[in-house]
């Protein structure tokens, strides 16, 4: 068969059908059933790791109102043949996402909500033309559908929905929803003490669920996903039989993300084994319970362009997924001091912190503890050892990939807080080709910021660049120029002069100096000052760093 992935499909029907490749996780299923009795399970976990997939899975399995046989033949449920009689496509199943009901007021965000209800009353229309259907739950569905609703039918909607399914198939309904916590993190954004849409928004959502978790005697078992456990007195009271399963647990943790032996299993049926080294720099070492992970949204994007370009470099594709606004205000805090505890992380090192995997979006913010512990909910840090009880957990930086976010938030937030007197002095060293003042200033300006021992050159290129940027200078790094690419080089037309700089990181100290000497050489050799006609005065300048140590040296 040819290899083919889905990349950003979670519609678990159409991958199978379109014949992608799919990493098994159908035995959750089973375990989610024989070996827990949960009547509502929530299963939290970072973006991007398979669990609106696995929602679509769900929905599949269990859905009377499907024919599922064809796209779970071969995969692991099917070994366990009398479950599979007794569940597959057996059950009504209600199943609703909410990650669109998101808005930056409040009555845009409920109006959002509505219409996913309405969109999720118009995918079962046709349960408002059976006559098992009660006439009075009938005409608050049409509402529902045709956004009419009042605000007590639209919290009560899941239950009414299940009461009309339970009424027509006589059997309880399975629920699922998915991204239930997407309305409230949207809402935390806006909550301040004149604006209660936090809080409104808490109200809608807890009402929503406990219509529908509380004493409904319509529910067979309910299954929930989100980012973030919202704390049960919050959310979730009164549910009952409720279980939570975050990255801190073991059950059910190889369920979300791929291990070791799906990846080479991915590589060996794409040819692309020569790759499994690169792969696991960027994109593993997540350990959710005792399991250790890949990300499966990074794996599948890579192996993609792997298969259209062999030599494809590896991406940062889980950034552009997330809202990073989680580490900027992280670093920027005033409170407390995270820089040395960030220099471990990003020195390849671990910290130990308190973790708690109940917090409430309104409180995010209100400790250190509470924001590592969000960072390690979701996926910008990671547990460093399998198998830790309690409350003290040790926390890395899972890969380069989240490393390399990472270097982006200590790059931004130098550049919002860098003193403005030390950069105007520094360009002006540069321009009167005062090596010695470029040294101090820049080493000055290092220390001031969070770095580490490990940073590659790439950074420090982005930190140079940085002292430029928006200071009313043409700057270009790594442009074509010469025989080859300088890493900054600035350009003042109005004085029709120059600036080239190359950057070198030193292993030690005591190799500054000649690393200088190799990086003026390399401006030399690869001419890169040819091609500045017309500018009169051009300095050229090497730069070596070590740390947060750095050495100016000027071309003779």
């Amino acid at each position: 068969m040819t290899f083919k992935i889905g990349v950003g499909k979670s519609d678990f029907e159409a991958l199978r059908r379109s014949h992608n490749y799919y990493v098994d996780k159908t035995n959750l299923i089973y375990e989610l059933v024989e070996e827990t009795d949960n009547q509502a399970t929530l299963f939290t976990r970072p973006r991007r790791f398979g669990k609106t997939l696995m929602m679509s899975m769900l929905s599949n399995f269990f859905s009377i109102r499907k024919e599922s046989r064809d796209i779970f033949d071969g995969l692991k449920i099917t070994e366990h043949k009398g479950f599979c009689e007794k569940w597959m496509n057996q059950y009504p199943v209600l199943f609703i996402s909410l990650k669109d009901a998101e808005a930056d007021e409040i009555a845009v965000a409920y109006d959002k909500l509505k219409n996913t209800i309405a969109d999720l009353c118009k995918s079962v229309s046709d349960l408002a033309g059976e006559p098992a259907a009660n006439p009075a739950d009938v005409q608050i569905f049409e509402r529902l559908m045709f956004n009419k609703a009042s605000d007590a039918e639209v919290q009560n909607s899941l239950k009414t929905i299940m009461r009309m399914m339970h009424a027509i198939y006589g059997k309880k309904v399975i629920l699922l929803i998915d991204e239930y916590d997407v309305p409230l993190a949207k809402a935390s954004e806006k909550n301040t003490k004149t604006n209660n849409y936090y809080s409104s928004m808490l109200d809608i959502i807890k009402g929503m669920m406990s219509c529908a978790l509380k004493d409904n005697e319509f529910l067979e078992f309910a299954v929930i996903t989100g980012c973030l456990r919202i704390a049960k007195e919050s959310i979730f009271t009164g549910a009952n039989n409720f279980a939570s399963y975050s990255v801190l647990d073991e059950d059910f943790s190889e369920y979300f993300g791929f291990s070791e032996d799906e990846v080479k299993e991915i590589l060996t049926a794409a040819d692309r084994n020569d790759k499994a080294a690169i792969i696991k720099e960027w994109y593993d070492g997540y350990v959710f319970g005792d399991n250790f992970l890949y990300c499966p949204w990074d794996v599948m994007n890579y192996i993609s362009a792997l298969k259209k370009r062999e030599n494809a470099k590896p991406k940062n594709y889980w950034k552009f997924t997330s809202h990073n606004g989680i580490l900027s205000a992280f670093v920027e805090r005033t409170d407390f001091d995270v820089t040395e505890k960030f220099e471990t992380l990003l020195n390849g090192g671990t910290i130990t912190q308190s973790i708690s995997d109940e917090l409430t979006y309104d409180t995010l913010h209100a400790s250190e503890d509470n924001l590592w512990s969000v960072l390690l909910m979701t996926g910008y840090i990671t547990k460093a050892k399998p198998g830790e009880e309690g409350e003290a957990v040790s926390l890395k930086i899972p890969n380069k990939e989240i490393a390399s976010i990472f270097e982006d938030t200590v790059i931004l937030y130098f550049k919002n807080t860098a003193d403005t007197s030390k950069l105007h002095n520094l360009i002006q060293a540069f321009w009167k080709g005062d090596e010695e003042k470029a040294t101090t200033l820049i080493s000055e300006l290092l220390w001031n910021t969070i770095s580490y021992n490990d940073y590659h050159e790439d950074y420090y290129h982005a930190f140079l660049a940085g002292i430029f940027t928006g200071r009313g200078y043409n700057v270009e790094s790594n442009k074509e120029n010469g025989l080859g690419r300088p890493d900054i080089l600035l350009k003042d037309k109005r004085n029709r002069r120059a600036i080239i700089i190359e950057a070198k990181k030193s292993k030690k100290a005591s190799d500054m100096d000649r690393d200088c000497d190799k990086a003026i050489e390399q401006i030399s050799t690869e001419k890169y000052a040819e091609g500045l006609n017309g500018y009169t005065l051009v300095y050229c300048y090497g730069i070596s760093f070590f740390q947060k140590q750095a050495k100016v040296k000027k071309k003779g």
